[in-house]
């Protein structure tokens, strides 16, 4: 493999080929350290296959980047799916995304099954109870790390304004807001193109870390080449498995079973994925408690706290819903209660992750044979700026079940502000690692419960 002479005769030579048993270790640690959310997740990346292992060019990880930040669905995890396809086809995409997700997965359900089972317990209870307001602070965070990024002109802010108003006070359907902020981007892009060129993006400047297994100048690989029947061929399996795995589920409980039901639901959350985890949650609250009563309001922030506190995407505390929801729905019956909750889980954590593959293998090839710079759309420009009133959304609703869990007719819960307060400066000022903030306050909150 040629590659560029390198000034550093340390790092001048390429690394030696990566095989399949190498590679696939890596991607099964990487899902048990991929904490810190999409930002972090993407910094370990760059730092174990740019930096040090240099498996791949810093120009061709951004690219790859690039193109995932694009799509709806966790980035992050796409683009681990990227490098493994890369790397080694279609099986080291399917590996390297699998086993993101996979240890938060088990991870996720043995605590949606110790809250369900024991949630009612004195210090689990307090722990929860501490945790909720650093939810709170951290769904702010969110929206102002996306408003900081997207929130550019006076354009951008009035489309947050009106999608927050559109969900706040007009309770409109999140699909109908992404909708209608697309189009305004697709027209505005049009007509004052200046005001829809958002700028920021993960990593613009280029660093010299030495040749890399995959370089700036290493061909496209065979099967990386792209051509339109492969990319056919592609969308006919992943939509054909997706028909499948429906028809079981209509086949075995008919379409208005809840298992049926949450496979359809959360295929069409999975294509609502743009501007991360934090953007679809409202649209998971509508359909998830308002609709369909999986859960309650308490036990969807408590999901997502938990959710937090583990490696891998955020968009994995659905499978906390799913598990709520299958242990509320007992399809199995009364006596098989954790199989259906487990069961429910990996349905919806199954139709939830399925598009992000079919997007990556149909368009990777297609992005690896351009070789072109992917900039945001008008369109995803709007998109984005609309999520953060979403988020606003969120994050209010999230502060009124916190502050007053029994209505506004009820007393305000002042440990909770406060706390909330606490979290907010650590996260906003202090810089802590939001893992931290969040166990700092379970802990709180459990000797609140146990000695106040």
């Amino acid at each position: 493999m040629d590659v560029t002479n390198k000034n550093s005769p340390s790092i001048s030579t390429t690394p030696a080929p990566v095989s399949f048993a190498q590679a696939f270790a890596y991607w099964l640690k990487l899902g048990f350290i991929s904490f810190g959310g999409p930002a972090g997740q993407i910094s370990i990346m760059h730092h174990d296959l740019v930096e040090k292992k240099r498996w791949i060019s810093e120009t061709r990880f951004l690219h790859a980047l690039n193109y995932c930040m694009v799509l709806p669905g966790p980035e992050a995890q796409q683009l681990a799916t990227y490098i493994g396809w890369l790397m080694h086809r279609t099986w080291g995409g399917i590996v390297a995304g699998v086993l993101f997700v996979l240890p938060s997965f088990f991870i996720l359900t043995a605590l949606a099954w110790i809250y369900m089972a024991y949630g009612s317990l004195p210090a689990v209870a307090g722990a929860l109870y501490g945790i909720k307001p650093a939810v709170v602070a951290i769904v702010l965070l969110a929206a102002y790390r996306i408003g900081s990024r997207a929130l550019k002109n006076q354009v951008m802010w009035a489309i947050a304004a009106l999608a927050f108003i559109a969900i706040f006070v007009l309770n409109l359907p999140f699909p109908l807001i992404v909708a209608v902020a697309a189009l305004i981007g697709h027209v505005g892009g049009r007509m004052i193109p200046q005001y829809f060129k958002v700028g920021g993006g993960h990593g613009a400047s280029k660093k010299d870390y030495g040749a890399a297994l995959i370089d700036d100048d290493t061909p496209t690989p065979e099967h990386a080449k792209f051509s339109l029947a492969k990319m056919a061929r592609i969308a006919g399996v992943g939509i054909g498995i997706w028909l499948m795995v429906m028809s079981v589920l209509i086949g075995l409980y008919g379409w208005d079973a809840a298992f049926t039901q949450m496979a359809w639901f959360f295929t069409k959350a999975a294509l609502l994925t743009f501007g991360g985890a934090y953007a679809v949650l409202p649209y998971v609250y509508q359909g998830a408690v308002e609709h369909y009563h999986w859960l309650t309001p308490t036990q969807m922030i408590d999901g997502l706290a938990l959710g937090e506190t583990t490696p891998g995407p955020l968009i994995m505390v659905v499978t906390f819903v799913g598990f709520v929801g299958g242990w509320v729905s007992q399809v199995f019956g009364p006596d098989a209660i954790s199989a259906s909750a487990v069961v429910a889980a990996s349905i919806v954590t199954f139709f939830t992750f399925l598009p992000s593959f079919i997007f990556i293998f149909m368009g990777a090839p297609f992005i690896e044979t351009t070789h072109g710079n992917l900039k945001f759309t008008a369109p995803l420009s709007a998109i984005t700026a609309a999520v953060v009133g979403v988020i606003l959304n969120l994050a209010l609703f999230f502060a009124y079940h916190v502050f007053w869990s029994t209505g506004l007719a009820g007393t305000i819960d002042w440990f909770s502000i406060v706390l909330t307060g606490l979290a907010m400066l650590a996260v906003f000022r202090l810089k802590m690692n939001v893992i931290s903030v969040i166990l700092a306050c379970g802990a709180l909150g459990m000797l609140f419960k146990l000695f106040v």
